[in-house]
């Protein structure tokens, strides 16, 4: 049985052109970048050349873009290193963070750090009117991410810098899940930091990067051999780099067709959803074109995954890094969806490569696995 890939927010196959560029950086020892012989200059050149790239994809300088091994050590780098000189103040986050980026937030609280959770409204979008409230209070760091990895609602971030600066606090924006899928633009956001990641763009697994403000008086995250300007320390992975380089600009020269191609195998998704009775979450609101968030009454999330999954399609029951929970999804019940139906959330994140026979087949196995599991219902009650 072949299996139907549907969960392109979770990670993304790797791009051919991405593998060739990659190959002769895995295949022969290309010298560590530090070292000052031709092997070392090497692979310093390819480094360098990979960040001038990722910089020009996002619209940013090279000398902006701290290389790192994830977007979650990114977002965990720009929480500690933008606050740890900052007066034990108040950090903001929306309500809907990914864990790597409210895990860190929460943590700072023991440090003394008070933590404001900034509301969103039934359709995902951030509540401004709390955001400003919630800057009444002296406040060091504001982190909303741009496009929210389940539902796709996309936030209006220039505007949440705005008044993050008026108010005399850093911003930061996790950007991992609109980079590639709209236009992404450090300066147009006007933001302090900004998260991206290579695996969710057809680049390598290994790689992301933090785009940073050079004003921003930001502590080490690893300290060592003082490599990302004694930001980062530790010895580079050239080959990942350099996929992410070459991902970041095939990414760019994609994006157009990528988000027509994408929009139109939602919107054929999203018809076959509504004859089945599907709630879509964050449905009125701008989104990234290829995400579709939905819920059933009355069936499990993970038990509906489960079940597509033997008939041949992966998709997801939310975020991929904490699917080992069992809660409903923090983000629906931020939206105040009710916590049933949160249980039933299903995320399907689309690809230029998929397509609408794909979709259609999806649509006629999921109404029969929802036939089944309510008869299996029916039948125990």
């Amino acid at each position: 049985m072949t299996h139907v890939y549907f969960d392109h927010n979770a990670t993304t196959v790797l791009d051919s052109q991405v593998m060739q560029a990659m190959l002769p950086f895995m295949a022969a020892q290309q010298g560590n970048a530090t070292s000052r012989h031709a092997y070392g200059r090497t692979a310093r050149d390819a480094i360098e050349q990979a960040r001038a790239q990722i910089a020009s994809a996002v619209g940013a300088h090279p000398s902006q873009v701290v290389l790192t091994s994830s977007g979650t050590e990114a977002n965990n780098f720009a929480i500690n290193g933008m606050t740890a000189k900052q007066p034990n103040t108040q950090i903001a986050i929306s309500a809907i963070e990914h864990p790597c980026v409210m895990r860190p937030a929460e943590m700072l609280q023991s440090h003394g750090f008070k933590l404001a959770k900034v509301d969103v409204n039934a359709q995902c979008k951030l509540d401004f009117e709390n955001l400003e409230s919630v800057l009444r209070n002296p406040t060091s760091l504001v982190s909303v991410m741009l496009a929210n990895n389940e539902t796709g609602a996309i936030q209006e971030i220039a505007h949440v810098a705005e008044l993050a600066k008026k108010n005399g606090a850093y911003t930061h924006t996790d950007a991992v899940q609109a980079f590639g899928k709209i236009p992404v633009n450090f300066a147009d956001l006007n933001v302090n930091a900004m998260t991206i990641s290579s695996h969710k763009i057809h680049g390598p697994l290994g790689a992301g990067a933090l785009i940073l403000d050079k004003r921003v008086d930001m502590t080490p995250f690893m300290l060592g051999g003082g490599q990302e300007k004694g930001l980062r320390s530790g010895t580079e992975n050239v080959a990942a780099i350099v996929g992410f380089g070459i991902a970041s600009e095939l990414a760019v020269k994609n994006l157009t067709s990528h988000a027509q191609k994408t929009q139109q195998l939602r919107t054929q998704l999203e018809a076959g959803l509504h004859e089945l009775g599907a709630t879509i979450f964050a449905e009125n609101t701008k989104r990234l074109p290829n995400t579709s968030f939905f819920g059933f009454n009355n069936v499990e999330g993970e038990t509906l995954v489960m079940a597509l999954d033997k008939k041949g399609f992966a998709v997801a029951s939310g975020s991929a890094c904490s699917s080992d929970s069992t809660e409903p999804s923090h983000v629906l019940l931020a939206m105040g969806i009710a916590p049933d139906l949160a249980r039933g959330a299903i995320r399907v994140s689309l690809d230029a490569n998929n397509t609408s026979e794909q979709v259609n087949q999806f649509l006629l196995v999921l109404k029969q696995v929802l036939n089944q599991l309510k008869q299996m219902v029916a039948m125990a009650a």
